[in-house]
């Protein structure tokens, strides 16, 4: 299955949404999602990083620490 198959088969099931840029779309948040961010409730929205390839993810990996310790397979 290729990574497009693998999101199109995510979003078809309602497990995710379109794969849209943080830093220049924004965080996708519903109405009341947003309402509550901006009254200082604190939300988590979580997202996953998709690499080009296995380079990018190590390099990413070295430099933030919650891209590995976040990764429920090491609990």
């Amino acid at each position: 299955m290729t990574r497009e198959e693998w999101l199109k088969y995510g979003y078809e099931q309602g497990f995710c949404g379109a794969v849209v840029c943080l830093t220049h779309d924004g965080t996708p948040l519903s109405e009341q999602e947003e309402k509550e961010f901006y009254e200082d409730n604190e939300i988590c929205v979580w997202a996953m990083r998709m690499y080009p390839d296995l380079t990018a993810r190590t390099d990413v990996e070295e430099n933030h620490s919650p891209s590995v310790w976040r990764l429920p397979w090491t609990k």
